[in-house]
């Protein structure tokens, strides 16, 4: 039988020292308990290998500490407009003008537990121009995080190109953003496929916002939740006018990771990730929302909501109906359940109040036959994990429940507030 030290070695060498601190936080008996299930894991470990590796996105959200983002880029490209939408307080806000260069040194803003960077243009020239270059490029290499910023209109030249390779040469994780998109109104697409050739990206990665008005400024929260879930909840934290955005990633990752884990060949112990997986998804998207809970807790609450034992005989009923494959019906109510689950929780930390057991068969039941739907189009063969993954991921984007929680909300039931 595995031992806890033995999964731990399957883990990311960064990550392993976390997950030590939540396992020695755990009460003793919750330690045995989930021992104790290390026996019905494969001996080889290959399945549970995958198992991890399907889960780490959770367990990063969870258990990630990571908090300093810097927005870089060349002068007079809306960085620090951008800053200005993302921070909290209005005394940090940086000076904006259209004159390049009015930004001359780093600016912080303690925005909670998350720290934004605002740098001066990093491509200017002459003695002051590279003092200033120096102090973007330090930023940078102090960040746990980088927003790479270009003008739309400028576009992306050899200058550009030269300091997009410089920045990304640093390692950090990071995302393009191309700003002022809406002065190139209808030829936005051919200006953001334009900027993805000169930087040798895929158009889908870059996003293209106005920072000016506030346009698409939560598609750059959520492209680096996808780019780098460990700093989800301090981003939650810091803004939460953008919390449900957020937590809606979280959820995501989760549903399309379940709806994998369900088409491993574990009748039994497909039970056991996908509770480390729920749990995991709790946990962070309590964090996002800064309410304090142990480990413990989100596990108690994943099983007090009962969405496994519904999970189960939601299966049993339709398996009776004929019809989707097994394959089809194990993946969708699984995604289906992760995703009623975080819905509950968000409810929970929002209001302290509890979904009806009616609203969640309700909201389960649809959600399975939304996605039953989407994944018989995937024909009768079952795909690979990584498909699965992908195919999930954008039916969940495109779902009712991704933009209107007004039927959750209409449905959330007073009860008792949750215990940290």
């Amino acid at each position: 039988m595995p031992s806890f030290d033995d999964l731990l070695k399957e883990f990311p060498a960064n990550s392993q020292s976390q997950l030590k601190t939540a396992w020695a936080q755990l009460p003793p008996p919750v330690q045995q308990e989930l021992q104790n299930s290390l026996a019905y894991l494969p001996g080889d470990l290959t399945l549970w290998r995958m198992l991890l590796g399907l889960s780490l996105t959770q367990f990063k959200i969870a258990f990630g500490e990571k908090q300093s983002v810097a927005i870089v880029g060349p002068a007079n490209v809306g960085k620090s407009t951008l800053y200005n939408q993302m921070i909290r307080a209005k005394a940090d806000r940086a000076e904006v003008s259209p004159v390049p260069g009015t930004t001359r040194v780093n600016q912080l803003a303690d925005a909670g537990l998350f720290r934004l960077v605002d740098t001066p243009g990093a491509d200017a020239v002459g003695e002051v121009g590279d003092a200033e270059k120096e102090r973007a490029l330090t930023a940078a290499r102090e960040a746990d995080f980088l927003i790479i910023v270009f003008d739309a209109i400028q576009g992306v030249k050899r200058t550009e190109q030269e300091l997009f390779a410089e920045l990304i040469a640093l390692g950090k994780p990071y995302i393009v953003v191309l700003n002022k998109i809406d002065l190139a109104r209808r030829d936005a697409g051919r200006v953001i496929d334009r900027a993805a050739a000169n930087l040798r990206l895929p158009p889908d990665n870059i996003v293209a916002i106005a920072a000016k008005d506030g346009k698409n400024v939560d598609r750059v929260l959520v492209a680096i939740a996808k780019a780098e879930p460990e700093i989800v909840a301090a981003l939650g934290r810091a803004l939460p006018e953008f919390r449900w955005r957020l937590a809606w990633t979280a959820i995501t990752g989760a549903a399309s990771t379940s709806a994998a884990i369900a088409l491993a060949p574990l009748p039994i112990v497909d039970v056991i990730p996908l509770l480390a997986v729920q749990s995991s998804m709790v946990l962070g998207i309590a964090r996002i929302y800064n309410y304090a809970i142990t480990p413990e807790r989100a596990k108690e609450l994943v099983i007090t909501f009962g969405l496994g034992f519904l999970g189960r005989t939601l299966f049993q009923e339709l398996s009776k109906l004929g019809g989707p494959p097994g394959w089809v019906l194990g993946a969708a109510i699984a995604a289906s359940t992760t995703v009623v689950m975080g819905y509950a929780s968000i409810v929970w930390f929002e209001k302290g109040e509890r979904l009806s057991s009616e609203s969640l068969k309700k909201i389960t039941k649809d959600m399975t036959d939304y996605l039953v739907g989407v994944l018989r189009n995937l024909g009768t063969r079952k795909p690979n994990r990584a498909t699965l993954r992908e195919q999930m991921a954008e039916a969940l984007e495109r779902s009712p429940m991704a933009t209107d929680r007004s039927e959750l909300d209409k449905e959330a039931a007073p009860d008792k507030p949750a215990n940290a």
